[in-house]
């Protein structure tokens, strides 16, 4: 058996059917990477403002913000239901933000 991954599968699957096209171009990364790079970016730069109010309770808040990803990604895994991208998207900002918390 030969099988070729290429590296950019280590980061992203990027199936086209979860990605999102632009000018009729594949993003780089699937729908819920974007949203994650999105949130993490966001995560660095709210950080660097010193926007980030002190909270007691940063593991309550980071836990809110994984479930919906976890939800969406094992629902997905075990063919319970069917995905979208704009939810991919959200889920990923989410996670991305999670950053935050942790």
């Amino acid at each position: 058996m030969n099988l070729k991954i290429k590296p950019s599968y280590l980061i992203c699957h990027r199936l086209p059917e979860r990605s999102f096209f632009f000018k009729g171009h594949q993003f780089p990364v699937c729908a819920r990477c974007t949203g994650f790079y999105i949130g993490f970016g966001l995560c660095i730069l709210l950080r660097y403002f010193g926007l980030i109010p002190k909270f007691s309770f940063n593991l309550i808040i980071a836990c809110i913000l994984a479930t919906p990803l976890i939800f969406d990604g094992t629902t997905q895994l075990l063919e319970l239901r069917e995905s979208n991208n704009t939810l991919r998207f959200v889920t990923g900002v989410m996670f991305g933000l999670f950053m935050l918390f942790i």
